[in-house]
């Protein structure tokens, strides 16, 4: 397994595994990244401004996605990262490769000296919950520029 940067040519598997992953959690449903008209083309997006932003790939040894993980500007606190889109494929879930990806969008956001990371998620994503708690990640209340209306669950880690 290899950890990358996201090129062209992963949009569609990337977007296809966040999908599947949005379906077995029920989160199919507006108001989530499930229907953001950018889903298919999030190269473009993390690659445009590459000193704000990154997507990170997890590759198996054929180099196909299975897993990943995005760090972007965030306006709702000053020095601070939003962690996006971080997926595994079923196939990985339970080999600590969550913790893997979130140490690669930590490392990342500090490099582009951010000072803090925020995350949105949803009560449906236990697991995941899970692992922001365990990664130092502290709930907040809803910050007023959420851009995802479902998500209900808001964390901030502080470096």
């Amino acid at each position: 397994m290899t950890f990358r940067q996201i090129v062209p040519g992963d949009n569609t598997a990337l977007a296809e595994l966040i999908r599947h992953n949005l379906r077995t959690y029920r989160l199919d449903i507006p108001g989530t990244v499930y229907f953001d008209e950018n889903l298919y083309h999030l190269s473009d997006f993390y690659l445009a401004e590459p000193k704000k932003r990154t997507y990170i790939i997890l590759a198996d040894d054929e180099d196909k996605v299975i897993g990943g993980v995005g760090i972007a500007e965030f306006d709702g606190f000053s020095g601070c990262a939003e962690l996006q889109k971080l997926y595994l494929d079923d196939s990985c879930k339970g080999r600590r490769l969550g913790y893997e990806l979130m140490k690669h969008a930590e490392e990342a956001a500090a490099e582009r000296g951010y000072k803090r990371v925020y995350l949105e998620t949803h009560d449906n994503l236990d697991i995941a919950i899970h692992l922001y708690e365990k990664c130092g990640y502290k709930e907040i209340e809803r910050p007023a520029s959420v851009v995802h209306s479902t998500m209900n669950r808001f964390f901030l880690k502080e470096f």
